[in-house]
């Protein structure tokens, strides 16, 4: 038998003949209606679970995980505000339903039941997947809460205080605020969310406001393996910087006191806790997870009888606020509605088409203020001396960090962050004064954890800040890609474009630096870059492209929306000369602070017609230099350079090589999986021209005198070149 019909036949049966589990007596702040009001949340939990299992078996819902036993919840829900942010484990309807008690209009039974079926009518995902989440309630969705959403709750937490010194056009939260993130007890173990607690105590340990209610939900199991006894409190009762409060989900008056202790701590002190709330799974883990696979059956059994429901009916009883034969009728009626509502649920329209699932891909672009740009006078108390210099050819790395000032003194509402990129200025010294240009509220030093770097520009964007967080190496994106693609990139698609990630990532990266680093800080793989849905990828080669590719990527995240991704390759970085020593043919002026590459405009280089070298970033440099040579061999090429590599910029390639007679691929990323596959694929496709590609090779990078032996040369790019022209070498 279906262990969900086991607990509910249990539970009608105990409460008729009031064989209640035994207990503490309600002791606490809650009254006789809020506590009616949370058993009446848990009632209409238990009934959606049952519900979603049974649509699931009939072929009219779809993979669910139920929140029976985690009930409590509601009662965390009761002791916070509307305001406070979410970000909610996936067993947390209780806690979702008992918030929809405290914003007027909610019709939560039938907007829970329209995700479990997926229909495009569900208000939160339009039907892209079963989560919890809702925009008037404050809970972005989270589709696998394997603690991936802990770092930017503490970026959400972080962006309350920067809000109060700088407040963003954009501004979502109050000041007084706190935010609130849940997630299991074998969650708790995963290396993301250990970096999340660590960077909450780290800057709580240094007195920055960080307003953050970690949840959590110790029911003791994680799918099949347990968590040790005494584990869970062990290893946070005594963290520094981090407040342990313990409570019994059991027991809602208890859950609702130390749930009320712990927000008004949060609060009031503007520091991180950690409420942790006993609880029991009922069921299994997910769909149709039966626990008796690993489980004893008396175990399971045990656990049943432990139902918090069935605590919650003494409970009310002996507080007077409700007898057990009210409490039974509710949970009968509550029952019977969900199937009224199923019934009309099943038969609402869902998604059919790529086209519909692809909808949220992209997120709506949104009004922004206009802005005329700095004064003369604000610029020049933040350029001081530069702006004499910005009438002379500069090295890229010089572009990059005037364009980051000009941006940063037109839009407020920008922070950087990373490691190193405050007092030291980077290590390129791309971030150089932007410290003591705008201090160190908008200019963040952060720990040595990429995760909690991307977690702090995500939530920052959540209240409407625009970040521009760094990765000090592209290897170390590895770190933390995750956070890219399964938290920025999926929140407007599983939102429907309510909730958005707009953020410029900076990355120092690709190969051929001379005796630096080897692989880790040498990194020729964009695979995973390319891979995520609506994510840009920008990657310019000159300085004077950087600064202007730079404002198009900030329009872009600010007016658009979107998640950016800005490459930044190291090795041109200090890149002075071209042909021969001293010619300064790589350096290029400041261009105006109105000048943009738009998104998708490529560059060209020449107007040969023998042949085109479509390449990018480092390839670019090493073509020009390899034109050069071409044509004093009597084979007349142009150079085109791709700029945005993701989306590829299909048509603006095409036009650029119109009348060219080949095309020559020079492509630094490997072999395999890199962006030469793709460019190969569009030439095949649309164009009969005939085409090679010359690719790095599917290797790692070495330090030393072969720092660059597996990526192209300028002399592989001239022999290549004369094959495919049918020149003679």
């Amino acid at each position: 038998m279906d262990r969900s019909a086991i607990v509910h036949e249990n539970f009608l049966r105990r409460l008729s003949e009031v064989d209640l589990p035994p207990g503490r007596a309600p002791v606490g702040p809650l009254s006789q209606a809020e506590a009616v009001s949370i058993y009446r949340s848990g009632c209409l939990c238990r009934a959606l679970d049952r519900k979603s299992r049974a649509m699931q078996a009939a072929g009219q819902g779809y993979y669910t995980i139920g929140s029976s036993g985690h009930e409590g919840m509601a009662a965390v829900a009761a002791a916070l505000r509307p305001t406070d942010m979410a970000f909610l484990h996936y067993r947390d309807a209780a806690f979702q339903i008992q918030r929809a008690e405290q914003v007027p209009g909610q019709s939560i039974a039938w907007d829970m039941l329209l995700s479990f079926a997926c229909s495009s009518d569900d208000p939160i995902s339009g039907g892209r997947h079963k989560v919890l989440g809702s925009k008037a309630l404050n809970i972005p969705p989270q589709t696998s809460t394997i603690a991936s959403h802990l770092p930017k709750a503490v970026g959400a937490a972080y962006s309350l205080g920067l809000a109060r010194r700088h407040p963003p056009e954009h501004k979502a939260l109050p000041d007084d605020a706190i935010i609130m993130c849940s997630f299991g007890d074998a969650s708790a173990n995963h290396s993301t969310a250990q970096g999340a607690f660590n960077t909450a105590q780290w800057t709580a340990y240094q007195s920055v406001p960080m307003p953050l209610l970690f949840v959590c939900e110790d029911n003791g199991i994680g799918i099949s393996t347990k968590t040790p006894k005494g584990w869970i409190g062990a290893n946070f009762a005594d963290r520094p910087g981090l407040k342990y409060f313990p409570c019994d989900g059991l027991d809602i008056y208890d859950t609702f006191r130390v749930a009320s202790q712990a927000a008004d701590y949060v609060r009031k002190r503007r520091r991180p806790a950690f409420l942790h709330v006993r609880t029991v799974r009922l069921y299994g883990h997910a769909g149709a997870d039966m626990p008796t696979t690993y489980m004893k059956r008396e175990e399971v059994e045990a656990e049943e009888a432990n139902d918090p429901l069935l605590h919650s009916a003494r409970l009310l009883s002996e507080a007077g606020a409700l007898d057990t034969a009210d409490a039974l009728a509710i949970y009968e009626q509550t029952n019977a509605r969900v199937e009224r509502v199923a019934d009309e649920v099943v038969t609402r329209p869902r998604l059919k088409s790529a086209k519909d699932v692809m909808a949220s891909l992209i997120p709506p672009p949104r009004a922004c203020k206009p802005s005329n740009g700095p004064t003369a006078e604000a610029r020049a108390a933040a350029f001081a001396s530069d702006l004499k210099a910005m009438q002379e050819p500069q090295i890229m790395s010089r572009l990059i960090n005037w364009a980051l000032t000009d941006l940063m003194l037109t839009h407020g509402e920008i922070a950087l962050m990373g490691e190193d990129v405050g007092r030291k200025g980077g290590v390129y010294g791309v971030t150089q004064k932007l410290m003591s240009r705008f201090g160190p509220s908008r200019v963040i030093d952060t720990l040595l954890d990429e995760q909690s770097i991307l977690g702090l520009g995500i939530g920052l964007a959540h209240n409407g800040f625009l970040p521009i967080p760094e990765i000090q190496f592209l290897a170390y994106l590895h770190n933390a890609e995750d956070q890219l693609r399964g938290e920025a990139a999926t929140l407007p698609f599983f939102s429907n474009g309510q909730y958005t990630n707009p953020m410029i990532v900076r990355i120092a990266g690709l190969g051929y630096q001379k005796g630096f680093g080897g692989h880790f800080h040498n990194d020729n793989s964009v695979a995973v870059l390319r891979d995520i849905p609506g994510l840009i990828l920008a990657c310019p080669s000159s300085g004077s492209d950087a600064a202007m590719m730079l404002r198009e990527c900030v329009r872009l995240a600010r007016e658009e929306q979107r998640l950016v991704v800005f490459l930044e390759p190291i090795a041109l970085y200090p890149m002075r000369d071209l042909h021969e020593a001293g010619d300064g043919g790589w350096m290029t002026r400041y261009p105006d602070p109105s000048e943009r590459i738009g998104f998708g405009e490529v560059g060209r280089h020449g107007d040969g017609e023998d042949l085109v070298i479509l390449t990018f970033a480092n390839g670019f440099y090493l073509s020009c230099q390899a034109q050069k040579r071409l044509e004093a061999e009597g084979i007349n090429a142009r150079v085109v350079d791709i700029r945005w590599l993701s989306p590829l910029p299909e048509d603006a390639i095409l036009d650029a090589i119109s009348g060219c007679r080949n095309v020559l691929v020079v492509d630094e990323t490997r072999r395999t999986g890199g962006l030469g596959e793709a460019l190969m694929t569009l030439l095949t496709e649309r164009t009969d021209l005939p085409h090679t590609r010359l690719s790095a090779e599917d290797s790692f990078i070495a330090t030393g005198p072969a720092y660059a032996a597996t990526m192209p040369s300028t002399d592989g790019i001239v022999e290549a070149a004369r094959k495919l022209s049918g020149a003679a070498s």
